[in-house]
């Protein structure tokens, strides 16, 4: 009789479907999976401990590099533990612009992961469609804060600055001649607002064009239907939030259950799957991604109807006005000080999170009185999902192993910290 030997495996980091950073040793029989340990810490950056030694508002852009698909959700979190603190609120302007970036955020996750995923399992189109739609919502972001991904733009008591009234044209080159550009240009007339807008009602039929392509091919449903799957049980106690717990039919998601920002002045539907499976979490986030163009529309048409201030006016946490600190000895004063030294938060803790298009993004922060955080604390929801792997992928097969991980969206920046 043969003695059937399992053999162990190093799936990554090399690997192109392991994210860049992810050791997995999986402990094969034949083809099949009997165990997977993921090595983790290989993108350390001691996060955690930066924030430690450094005033409030230079921390921010620390939040950005976390989840580095997700920037502004993670900012979000920071920026409301720091108004917790001082037990102040953004105004209502700010809040809005906050919802909508969060919103474009969102979109920009998913349509990353939806063109990985299908790359990681052998469709290759879909990548190149969802990087054309973020391209337009990269260009959202570098309108308000000059960088396209890490905008450092939330801050506490509100925004960095309001959102502009022109947008970057394209300029004729030897590539594009005058008529192709005025083509390209057409929805850069206007506004930001206006740009924001047209996006929106382009965007559901771009969704169209994804589902089209993936949600009833044979072979997309051979390779994620019945694969992964996770009863609502089990979901809640691995530790599961957003799409991953929605997928396994759990209706919990912080903005209808903890709203903040202007969630409960925005109207919108929470997408919950059946069976819990890969099939099942794709299907939640891409009718997230029609949800997020929903609210983004809402709060475009508000911000048309509400000018307004976009950050307090307390000097001794927002910036004043530049033109003001150019003949202004008090303001001047005040501005060296914020950027300098910053605020002081009063002694004792807080938690704040947000659900961010992975799930539950939390910070928890301990203030000692002084300047910079005495410990920070991030409650990264990929950390928990892949630490189920193992539970997940056990009995399946080393190719179902890939569809799974990809499943669960991990992002290593918010994992290694």
């Amino acid at each position: 009789m043969i003695e059937l030997q399992h053999y162990t495996l190093n799936f990554g980091p090399q690997h192109p479907a392991a994210h860049g950073v992810l050791r997995l040793v999986l402990e094969l029989e034949g083809e099949t999976i009997v165990r997977a340990d993921p090595h983790v810490g290989l993108l350390h950056r001691g996060t955690e401990k930066l924030v430690e030694t450094k005033p409030y508002i230079q921390s921010i852009g620390y939040m950005d590099r976390l989840d580095y698909v997700s920037m502004m959700c993670n900012e979000h979190a920071y920026v409301l533990a720091l108004e917790g603190m001082l037990g102040v609120q953004a105004p209502l302007r700010a809040q809005y612009i906050r919802t909508m970036f969060d919103e474009i955020t969102r979109i920009l996750n998913h349509l990353l992961w939806l063109g990985a995923t299908a790359l990681d399992i052998g469709a290759m189109t879909v990548f190149l469609y969802c990087f054309r739609e973020r391209e337009d919502l990269f260009d959202c972001y570098e309108a308000v804060s000059g960088a396209r991904m890490h905008a450092t733009y939330y801050r506490p008591g509100g925004v960095a600055r309001d959102l502009p009234d022109t947008m970057p044209q394209y300029q004729p080159s030897r590539w594009h001649n005058a008529r192709e550009v005025d083509a390209m240009n057409a929805n850069r007339e206007g506004g930001l607002l206006d740009f924001i807008e047209s996006f929106t009602k382009r965007f559901p039929k771009c969704v169209d064009e994804y589902e089209t392509l993936l949600t009833d091919n044979r072979i997309w449903k051979q390779r994620t239907v019945d694969i992964g799957v996770v009863s609502p049980e089990e979901a809640l106690q691995l530790g599961f939030t957003g799409p991953m717990l929605r997928g396994s039919g759990v209706a919990w998601d912080l903005r209808k259950k903890q709203p903040y920002a202007a969630y409960d002045q925005v109207d919108f539907d929470v997408p919950v799957g059946r069976t819990g499976d890969c099939y099942d979490r794709y299907l939640v986030r891409i009718e997230e991604m029609r949800q997020s163009n929903r609210i983004i529309q809402q709060c475009v048409a508000w911000l048309r109807d509400n000018p307004g201030p976009i950050k307090l006016d307390d000097h001794k946490i927002t910036p004043p006005p530049r033109e003001t600190m150019k003949h202004d000895m008090e303001a001047l004063i005040h501005h060296f000080k914020l950027f300098t030294e910053g605020f002081s938060l009063p002694e004792g803790e807080v938690y704040r999170a947000v659900e961010a298009p992975k799930g539950e993004f939390g910070i928890y922060l301990v203030s000692d009185g002084a300047n910079k955080p005495y410990r920070m604390k991030i409650r990264a929801p990929g950390f928990s999902h892949l630490s189920s792997f193992n539970d997940m992928v056990k009995g399946h097969m080393l190719a179902d192993g890939v569809a799974i991980l990809a499943s669960q969206d991990i992002v290593f920046g918010e994992i290694d910290r």
